[in-house]
């Protein structure tokens, strides 16, 4: 059944935000395992740790490296998605500009996002810094797949679309659930200020979540058909952003490990495989997958063709 504004009101989830938001009540966290043989990052969400290619030649300092870096990957992929995308979003709609006739508390509950999103893009900056100097790596300072994404579907905008696509791919990346924010606060194998960074973010993004769940509800049904219609069809493309692989970062992975420029192209054609990256995506972004279809996404044929030609639907 379609759910509507009308069927619910706004349910915030920032009543105790003064007391429990990780930029109100949680310290800086200091990194000071890294010599004690705990492990960056779970060698189980890298693929390129996991091909046989990399273990043939990779030996454990080779790997810790490469899952050094693929934990700076993941803190750039934080700030630069945190201050370049959903803040300013969530600027506009704290003070009414981005469009929509939204509850003057989710509003309100705008600017404690924004206040949460710039204290995650802080606190990974941080983190950086103290690894570069722990380790004398710092970030390969890649540019993430989901900004070339976003660029290029901000290019694509008309006069009916313009400003929304950044508004609904900003949905996206709140509503979708991060096996890295699950995952990896309860892993002892990682070291401790990493899981504790990552716990506090996962904790604050949970309200975020449920916020951002309510605004699409909000926000879909004001569109008129046109913008429905062409931001129905660029949803699927904002999960896959997101969620799909990222070659610059797996090529520059399987390099650091050793591998040649050939076989890194036979190892990425075979770890992207479009089928199986497709059933790993409508796996991790069922939240999100499940929320469009509540508020009737997939009722218009094209945009359920635009799904289930990405393998997001059956």
């Amino acid at each position: 059944m379609t759910t509507t504004p009308e069927a619910t009101e706004y349910r915030s989830g920032f009543g105790s935000w003064d007391d429990r938001a990780s930029v109100r009540s949680k310290p800086r966290h200091i990194l000071d395992e890294h010599l004690d043989g705990k492990m960056f990052f779970p060698p189980e969400l890298v693929a390129a740790v996991n091909h046989p290619e990399v273990k043939r030649n990779a030996d454990d300092d080779l790997v810790r490296r490469v899952l050094l870096h693929r934990l700076h990957i993941y803190l750039d992929f934080t700030s630069d998605l945190e201050q370049l995308v959903v803040n300013p979003v969530t600027q506009l709609i704290s003070r009414r500009r981005a469009g929509f006739d939204l509850p003057d508390r989710m509003l309100r509950d705008a600017y404690k996002i924004c206040t949460d999103e710039s204290w995650h893009a802080l606190f990974s900056d941080d983190l950086q810094d103290q690894l570069a100097t722990a380790t004398g790596e710092g970030s390969p300072e890649l540019f993430p797949r989901f900004l070339l994404d976003l660029d290029r579907l901000e290019a694509e905008e008309d006069s009916d679309t313009r400003g929304l696509t950044k508004v609904f791919f900003t949905v996206v990346s709140e509503t979708l659930i991060s096996a890295i924010l699950n995952d990896i606060p309860r892993d002892e194998r990682i070291i401790s200020s990493v899981r504790e960074t990552i716990a506090d973010h996962s904790e604050d993004e949970r309200r975020h979540h449920a916020y951002f769940a309510q605004f699409f509800q909000y926000a879909w049904h004001q569109l008129g058909k046109r913008q429905r219609d062409a931001i129905g069809q660029a949803l699927p493309q904002f999960i896959t952003a997101f969620l799909g692989p990222d070659p610059a970062a797996d090529a520059h992975l399987l390099k650091l490990a050793g591998l040649d420029d050939e076989t890194t192209r036979g190892v990425l054609e075979e770890i992207n495989e479009p089928m199986a990256v497709g059933r790993s995506i409508r796996t991790a972004g069922a939240a999100t997958l499940r929320l469009f279809e509540r508020n009737g996404v997939f009722e218009d044929s094209r945009t359920y063709d635009s799904f289930a030609r990405l393998g997001l639907v059956e």
